[in-house]
């Protein structure tokens, strides 16, 4: 039993793969170049996206302990003075 319903299950996948490619065929030409050429532009972008994104990170890291230090030296400041 456990052989005939391994096969059924196989046809069915044969089946829907069949189809599948039945359907890439229907796209024209220039739509599957369009697809190709935007897959490519994406790929290729992402080496500008990723060297902005670290760029980013390290603004964002000096601004940080800029802050941190700005805050703790401000209050320091204002502990110091007199008041009359």
């Amino acid at each position: 039993m456990g052989k005939k319903d391994a096969s059924s299950t196989r046809l069915l996948v044969d089946q829907y793969r069949k189809q599948i490619g039945k359907q890439d065929y229907k796209k024209t030409k220039s739509v599957l170049k369009a697809t190709r050429l935007k897959a490519e532009a994406k790929k290729n972008s992402s080496g500008f996206r990723d060297a902005f994104l670290v760029v980013a990170a390290i603004l964002l890291f000096v601004f940080c302990i800029y802050a941190f230090f700005f805050l703790n030296l401000s209050s320091e400041i204002d502990l110091d003075v007199d008041v009359d």
